[in-house]
C-alpha cells in the first residue's frame, strides 16, 4: 500500500479561521482526516504542517528515507517565493514525486500568486477545488504509481 505525505506550509494551521470566503470553514485537521478516510485501504496518508521553510525542506528531503511514495505539497505563500523549496523538490524528483496543491485558484487571485516557483519541479499542480484539492493530489500520485 502506498504511503503518501501531505505537507502543508505557512498559515494553513489557521484554516477555519483564516479568510473563510477564500479557504472555507474546515480546519486543516478536518481536511486531513477526510482525505485519509477517503483513501482508507488504498493508501496510508500522513501529514505535517509547518510555518517554517527549513522544516518543509527537511521533510521533502527525508521523505524517501521515511518510506513515502510521494508528497502532496501545499506550500502556501512559499509557492511564490521559495527557490529553496523548489530546489529540495528538484533534488528528490526522480525518487519521490511531488504534486503541488492549493485550496484556491491561485491564477484567479492577486498577480503575485499567479507564478509558482515550485510548479516546474512538481509532476503536476492542482488548484481551486477547495479541500478536494488534496484528494485529487493523492489520486494523481496513486495513478502515477500504478
Amino acid at each position: 500500500m502506498a504511503r503518501i505525505l501531505i505537507l502543508n506550509g505557512p498559515n494553513l494551521n489557521m484554516l477555519g479561521m483564516r479568510e473563510p470566503q477564500i479557504y472555507g470553514t474546515n480546519t486543516l485537521s478536518d481536511i486531513m482526516e477526510r482525505t485519509a478516510a477517503r483513501f482508507n485501504g488504498r493508501a496510508v496518508i500522513e501529514w505535517n504542517q509547518s510555518n517554517h521553510e527549513g522544516a518543509l525542506i527537511d521533510a521533502i528531503q527525508q521523505a524517501r528515507a521515511n518510506g513515502y511514495d510521494g508528497i502532496v505539497l501545499n506550500a502556501g505563500a512559499y509557492t511564490h517565493t521559495s527557490l529553496a523549496i523548489a530546489d529540495a523538490i528538484a533534488a528528490v524528483h526522480g525518487a519521490t514525486p511531488v504534486v503541488e496543491v492549493h485550496l484556491s485558484n491561485i491564477a484567479a487571485r492577486e498577480e503575485i500568486r499567479h507564478r509558482s516557483l515550485i510548479a516546474p519541479v512538481c509532476i503536476g499542480s492542482i488548484a481551486g477545488f477547495g479541500a478536494d484539492s488534496y484528494a485529487l493530489g493523492v489520486e494523481a500520485l496513486l495513478l502515477r504509481n500504478n
